[in-house]
């Protein structure tokens, strides 16, 4: 009998029903994931800030638990926590099982930086990621090896290994890494760099083709931990649809306002003259009733940010009055693509 993975699992919280949401204490990423998930609805609330326990009163059943960003991996991946808040660069440097620690939704928006190889400004002839191809060929037929200082080895090696880069040198570093070339300790490094501008600072560059990896805030699960309770992935797919919808919802505004006209379609037919500025499906009419029994409809559109100003005009040149334009907070799809992904990984897991 071939027993799955998941039933080996030491589930500390087998019995418990709530959802247990791990996210960073620490770190660039505590601020805006406590951001983030406001503006979705979902305000963590914490009494106060040396309490490493909180909850979400719009969701109840959700327990959030505050750990480092580095640990937060590992929690998810023993079931500490079934779903987490992390940087993708986390995740793929630190989990061990790829069934038991997935990436759901990708790109929060947020967190964005870069993991690239960086090289001294004074390696004149270095500027591409095949210069340093040869360059690390050069140092092992003189007998020595390419130092790189970084604290993600295992994305370097892959990531170098997969492009027959073979000499070379991990150096594991923790703090700031910007000084070792200059400390001697290192060659060149592999960081993390939002803007690169500590790297200029540091007489540093990146190389063409140096790029590891572009590294975001995104959301991570267990799919077994989530498949014990019912309840908990009621929770997890409640969570997962308010995160989603929101990122939806994010490039649109919604612009109501009142035109007068013989008929809906008279109205319909003068504001679909301009497709583009027509909604995502096309502008929704309602008959608003009134005391002096006019024929008067309101129109509302969902429209692109960048063309707010152009469908408020295209409105008024329809006629249109009492125009307002508000922030859509959530567009649902007819399924949850994110939920879906995370089912697909949990059954192939228990199947095999």
């Amino acid at each position: 009998m071939v027993i799955p993975t998941y039933a080996m699992m030491n589930f500390s919280q087998t019995n418990d029903k709530s959802l247990h949401i791990v996210i960073p204490s620490d770190g660039e990423l505590h601020d805006s994931t406590l951001t983030f998930l406001r503006s979705c609805g979902l305000q963590v609330s914490r009494p106060n800030s040396r309490q490493y326990t909180a909850t979400i009163p719009s969701l109840p059943g959700i327990e959030v638990l505050f750990q480092r960003t580095a640990d937060i991996t590992q929690k998810v991946e023993e079931a500490s926590a079934e779903v987490g808040i992390t940087g993708l660069d986390r995740l793929l440097e630190y989990r061990s099982d790829t069934e038991r620690a997935i990436s759901i939704i990708d790109d929060l928006g947020y967190g964005a930086c870069d993991f690239v190889l960086a090289v001294p400004n004074a390696w004149l002839d270095v500027t591409s990621l095949d210069d340093l191809s040869d360059l690390a060929l050069e140092f092992h037929e003189k007998g020595n090896q390419l130092r790189i200082a970084t604290k993600y080895p295992k994305l370097l090696r892959q990531h170098l290994f997969d492009r027959g880069i073979n000499y070379f040198t991990v150096v594991p570093a923790s703090g700031t890494l910007e000084a070792a070339p200059v400390a001697g300790y290192a060659d060149l490094i592999a960081d993390l760099t939002a803007s690169g501008t500590t790297l200029r600072e540091n007489r540093l560059k990146t190389l063409t083709g140096g790029t590891i990896l572009k590294s975001q805030a995104c959301v991570i699960g267990n799919p077994m931990a989530l498949r014990v309770s019912k309840h908990r992935l009621l929770l997890c797919r409640h969570f997962l649809e308010l995160i989603e919808a929101n990122l939806l919802a994010d490039p649109y505004y919604r612009i109501t306002g009142n035109v007068l006209g013989d008929s809906e379609d008279m109205v319909a037919e003068m504001v679909l003259r301009r497709t583009d500025l027509a909604g995502l499906r096309g502008p929704t009419l309602s008959r608003v009733y009134n005391a002096d029994n006019e024929n008067w409809y309101s129109i509302s559109l969902l429209v692109q940010k960048g063309q707010l100003m152009e469908a408020v005009d295209h409105l008024r040149n329809c006629g249109a009055l009492d125009i307002s334009a508000s922030q859509v907070s959530y567009l649902f799809e007819n399924r949850s693509s994110a939920y879906e992904r995370l089912m697909k990984v949990s059954d192939q897991a228990e199947i095999g």
